[in-house]
């Protein structure tokens, strides 16, 4: 699959993946997993739905959906490169992924953010329905141990 909008082309083609980018950029600006291994990276990266996005060929942002492509996705590692931020191209990626085939009909979609809040909500995103029941094993220093 692939759309372009606003110049930003948007595929989920991981041959296409810019992995070294992908893996500096969320290794060490992204709060949520910096330090990431690489070979972390990757087999997230390969167990994963993944969406870049292009402009000129370059690309500049990134998102991938764990999933079963039947009941349940968790949307992760979403980001836009700083210099092409406030141009809308978070808005076109998460339309994309939202759009994507392989993700409709989905029971749940899910997502933790920190800063985000407001894009996510103007896709129809809502804290959980029932946060008591959802549960979790959660190790934020994961990377940062030898």
């Amino acid at each position: 699959m692939q759309t372009t909008e606003r110049a930003l082309e948007i595929s989920d083609d991981k041959g296409r993946l810019d992995v070294p980018l992908i893996h500096r950029f969320l290794s060490e600006e992204a709060y949520w997993c910096l330090g990431i291994p690489l070979a972390t990276l990757q087999r997230a990266i390969n167990h994963s739905l993944c969406f870049g996005a292009y402009l000129d060929g370059q690309q500049v942002a990134f998102a991938r959906v764990i999933t079963d492509k039947a009941t349940f996705g968790y949307l992760a590692d979403v980001f836009v490169l700083p210099e092409h931020r406030g141009r809308g191209h978070s808005k076109a990626l998460v339309a994309a992924i939202l759009a994507h085939p392989e993700l409709q009909g989905l029971r749940r979609l899910s997502l933790a953010t920190s800063d985000a809040h407001g894009l996510y909500a103007g896709f129809g995103f809502v804290p959980p329905r029932s946060p008591g029941s959802l549960m979790e094993i959660y190790d934020p220093e994961i990377y940062r141990r030898p």
